[in-house]
């Protein structure tokens, strides 16, 4: 078991603050971290954590070996990278997450083709609403629809998104077309919810005619999965606040009615985030490459509502 293994997990412990935690982000048995932890502290002689039956606390001596650490780990993945960059080869696991309108649309659909194109690099792959972090979940990259906060991560952006807010024509049928988006709060409509920890959709920003107001919607129905929440509102369940490229189909086929188009939704921005990096790895930035080539095709061709 080489001593840089053992540095590696140290780190995932050190950052997920759990011994299984980081066993399953480093796909090894519990025991085996423990052993590669202990084996660390005997080498160097000190004790990296304070266990108890449920708590493991970095020692002040933890906390300066996890500077150092880092350190370490991002120079060797710099050397990695240049070796990579003249043979022009990337190579390695790729760790990925999306959310799923995205994950679902294009990045799924295009994993197989990136392998194909780069048979050295294996993409893990994980398709979620919610709100991921990259450091803490060990991600190589995180796509995104929104406008992220500002951190210590790098941006690329893809491209600016229209939303839209649309409703199924049983729906507009049975309970009226809204005329204001006052509708949206005073219970005349149902609005369907995007809800997940730490979501923001329960307030929906609309661009009115006295400019930027927030919208504190109400609605029976909500998930954490917005496919869900677009089959609702094609069954008649309620309005929903969408990414035009997510119900184009729907709204051409007369699935979906356009709703308010004097009070649109805020646009969004589409991109990726990544850990800062002197040198970026290649493989990352041949993936983001990849992607960023599909989706800005597929924008770019399609008409806004």
């Amino acid at each position: 078991m080489s001593y840089i293994e053992n540095v590696k997990t140290f780190v995932r412990v050190y950052e997920l603050g759990n011994m299984s935690a980081a066993a399953r982000d480093q796909r090894i048995s519990p025991a085996v971290a423990s052993s590669r932890v202990s084996q660390l502290e005997d080498h160097l002689g000190v004790r990296l954590f304070q266990r108890t039956t449920r708590n493991l606390t970095p020692t002040e001596q933890g906390r300066l070996f996890y500077t150092g650490a880092q350190r370490v780990l991002e120079a060797i993945d710099e050397a990695e990278a240049n070796v990579q960059d003249i043979t022009q080869s990337p190579r390695g696991s790729l760790y990925v997450a999306t959310p799923l309108g995205i994950g679902r649309r294009w990045v799924a659909p295009a994993v197989p083709q990136f392998k194909e194109r780069y048979p050295l690099i294996d993409v893990r792959l994980r398709m979620s609403d919610r709100k991921v972090d990259l450091t803490a979940e060990g991600l190589d990259v995180a796509f995104f629809l929104g406008n992220p906060e500002d951190s210590t991560l790098k941006m690329r952006k893809f491209s600016d998104c229209s939303r839209l807010l649309c409703a199924s024509p049983k729906y507009l049928e049975k309970r009226g077309v809204p005329t204001s988006p006052d509708q949206l709060t005073d219970g005349t409509h149902d609005c369907l919810n995007l809800r997940f920890p730490g979501a923001q959709e329960f307030q929906w920003t609309l661009q009115t005619q006295s400019g930027v107001k927030r919208y504190a919607i109400t609605g029976p129905f909500e998930s954490d999965d917005g496919d869900v929440l677009t089959q609702w509102a094609l069954d008649g369940h309620g309005i929903i606040l969408k990414p035009y490229f997510e119900v184009a189909k729907h709204l051409r086929d007369g699935s979906l009615v356009a709703v308010l188009p004097d009070a649109r939704p805020t646009s969004v921005q589409i991109g990726c985030l990544y850990p800062h990096r002197r040198k970026q790895d290649p493989k990352t930035r041949t993936f983001i490459d990849f992607i960023s080539n599909i989706i800005g095709a597929e924008l770019s061709s399609m008409p806004t509502h």
